[in-house]
C-alpha cells in the first residue's frame, strides 16, 4: 500500500524543483529585460517560467494519480466483473 508520506514527498519534491526553476526563469527574464545587451534572455526566461508551471502541474497529476490508484484497490476492479452478466436483473 502507498501511504500519505510518499505522496507528500513527491509533492514537496515537485514544489521545490518547480519553485527553483521558476526563480531561475524570473531572474533570467529580469536580467534580459533590464540589461540592454541580452534580449535573448527574455524569451528564455519566459520559456523557463512556463516550463516550471508545467513541471508543477505534472507533479500534481502524478500525486492525484497515485491517490486514485490506491483508492481503486479498495473498490471493484474490472477483473471482478463477470464477462456476461445476467440480463434478468434489470
Amino acid at each position: 500500500m502507498i501511504n500519505m508520506k510518499s505522496r507528500t514527498k513527491l509533492l514537496n519534491a515537485t514544489k521545490s524543483v518547480g519553485g527553483s526553476v521558476l526563480v531561475l526563469g524570473i531572474m533570467m527574464f529580469l536580467f534580459g529585460f533590464i540589461v540592454s545587451g541580452f534580449e535573448f534572455l527574455i524569451s528564455i526566461g519566459i520559456g523557463t517560467v512556463s516550463g516550471s508551471v508545467f513541471i508543477f502541474l505534472i507533479g500534481l497529476f502524478f500525486t492525484a494519480t497515485e491517490e486514485m490508484l490506491e483508492k481503486s484497490y479498495k473498490g471493484i476492479t474490472p477483473l471482478d466483473v463477470k464477462e456476461n452478466p445476467p440480463l434478468d436483473k434489470f
